[in-house]
């Protein structure tokens, strides 16, 4: 078994249990008294490369990133360095997330929010409306075709925008498929979890013009970033670099490119 194929059990496993839990059609009822909703793939294409801040606790290849990390203030630093938008890990086990982090990142902050998972289940769409989430991220890999037409066609139909997320060539063909508006580039392969920064370099060739383009893992540095705006991408998805820096604001703004608005912040 894969590590995708691993995590993606995991998940599985876990929307059993909640929907035990909490009846697929008591949500369906919870999704009428949604408010305020937040248009994510709109922050993506501002000018510049737009920021999709992410808080996670952990990950399958870094392990514990930030102990003890205090959610509420950590969404407010990234909405005050100048983030476009925040993706919030929702996967228990792995990662160390849950549903009730999205719902207090929705209290916490006025950004568009991404819920940030394996969408293997149109349950979990209903989930995300009603936990505060403005898109959702469907892993081109990790579903047969139908699942990703159908939960494509699903989220759309809640107002929930979708980054369909591919890792090499014939992930983008499925992607493009659907008509998918938002392409994530990842450039971590999830069924072995390596890491190679020219994927996103080599996809961005193939995805046709009026697509927006989210590049995802191995970002560290301004000059990666600039790198990617030179190439065309439109976002850029940051986790692990954010949640182990010192001050998460200052850093979100020198990421961004907000010098004076980084000066400021020191003085």
């Amino acid at each position: 078994m894969s590590r995708l194929e691993e995590l993606v059990a995991g998940v599985r496993e876990t929307v059993e249990r909640r929907r035990t839990e909490v009846p697929h059609e008591e949500l369906r009822e919870q999704v009428g008294t949604r408010t305020g909703y937040r248009p994510f793939s709109e922050a993506l294409v501002r000018p510049g490369l737009s920021l999709i801040a992410e808080f996670k606790r952990r990950s399958p290849t870094a392990g514990e990133i930030r102990a003890g990390a205090d959610l509420a203030e950590v969404v407010a630093a990234y909405e005050r360095g100048g983030a476009a938008a925040l993706s919030i890990l929702t996967e228990e086990h792995h990662f160390g997330g849950s549903l009730e982090d999205l719902e207090s990142a929705r209290q916490r902050c006025s950004l568009p929010i991404l819920r940030k998972d394996f969408t293997v289940d149109t349950y979990q769409l209903y989930e995300a409306v009603v936990s505060g989430a403005d898109a959702v991220l469907l892993v081109v890999p990790a579903l047969e075709d139908s699942e990703l037409a159908e939960l494509y066609e699903e989220a759309r139909a809640l107002d929930l925008d979708c980054v369909v997320e591919v890792h090499d060539e014939d992930d983008l063909e499925r992607a493009l498929a659907v008509e998918a508006d938002v392409i994530g580039i990842n450039n971590r392969n999830l069924h072995d979890l390596t890491l190679d920064v020219s994927t996103t370099h080599e996809l961005m060739t193939q995805v046709p013009a009026g697509k927006t383009v989210v590049a995802e893992s191995g970002y560290e540095t301004r000059e990666q970033l600039e790198e990617l705006e030179r190439i065309g991408a439109d976002a850029v998805l940051m986790g692990e670099t954010l949640m182990r820096a010192e001050d998460p604001e200052a850093t979100v703004r020198e990421l961004t490119f907000d010098e004076e608005s980084t000066r400021e912040h020191h003085l």
